[in-house]
């Protein structure tokens, strides 16, 4: 297997899914019917569930903030740290993860493309949002103390647009012009959710290289230069050279 280079001519932007995360122990609260306690997803994952029945909302993501308190990060996301400390500003990672383990492990210049979990925002003013750690097990809605509305988790729903200035970013970091290749490199993903999963297309547009670590084939596994079947934490500590 040839390696994936990373020199000072590389620019490297990485995308990591539940795979990635899953490695490490993270719960999916998801079962293979996609419904959690008999509810679906959507239920207390959208608007229209935290709207229905905001306390179900808080009890589920109580569960995922207690699921993934003491997980550790693993060897995957210690070897994204040293390639983003070998390539600087060269360096973005996307990531479609909302546990916190890349910043956890080190990783700094991450984008969390679906928002985090271990942050609350109010769903009734313009309050920022802020890091919260604290969880509601028996459903209780907290309050926002500066307008006494719904506190939300502040993670992307169903339904609901992603951040412009997020897509931004990533957009800027494939299209710039500084002189670099750039090279895509995706682990852990389904290849199933949109938009993360067109950005293989837009890497390719500018004649990036791609690659898809993955354990399993993924929906858009053919749109990639290089596949490496395997797990993220076994396959990244020993894919790059750096140079």
């Amino acid at each position: 297997m040839e390696p994936l280079v990373l020199d000072s001519r590389t620019r490297l932007l990485v995308l990591t899914g539940a795979g990635v995360s899953a490695e490490s122990g993270v719960p999916t609260f998801r079962g293979m019917n996609g419904l959690w306690e008999n509810h679906p997803v959507e239920a207390v994952a959208s608007p229209e569930g935290f709207d229905a029945d905001p306390a179900l909302v808080w009890r589920f993501y109580s569960q995922r903030r207690g699921g993934a308190a003491d997980v550790k990060p693993n060897p995957g996301h210690d070897a994204l740290v040293r390639w983003e400390q070998h390539l600087g500003d060269r360096f973005l990672l996307a990531t479609q993860n909302v546990d916190g383990l890349h910043e956890r492990a080190g990783s700094q210049r991450v984008v969390a493309m679906h928002g985090h979990l271990f942050r609350t925002k109010c769903a009734d003013c313009r309050r920022a949002p802020f890091n919260d750690t604290s969880v509601h097990p028996s459903g209780t809605v907290p309050r926002c103390d500066q307008c006494n509305g719904r506190l939300r988790p502040d993670i992307v729903w169903f339904g609901e647009s992603l951040a412009s200035e997020d897509l931004e970013r990533i957009g800027d970091f494939i299209s710039r012009r500084d002189g670099t290749r750039l090279v895509f490199l995706a682990a852990g993903t389904s290849g199933a959710v949109w938009p993360a999963a067109g950005l293989v297309d837009q890497v390719r547009a500018v004649r990036g290289d791609t690659w898809l670590v993955n354990f399993e084939s993924a929906a858009n596994t053919e749109r990639f230069h290089h596949f490496v079947q395997g797990r993220s934490g076994e396959v990244l500590p020993s894919l790059a050279a750096l140079s």
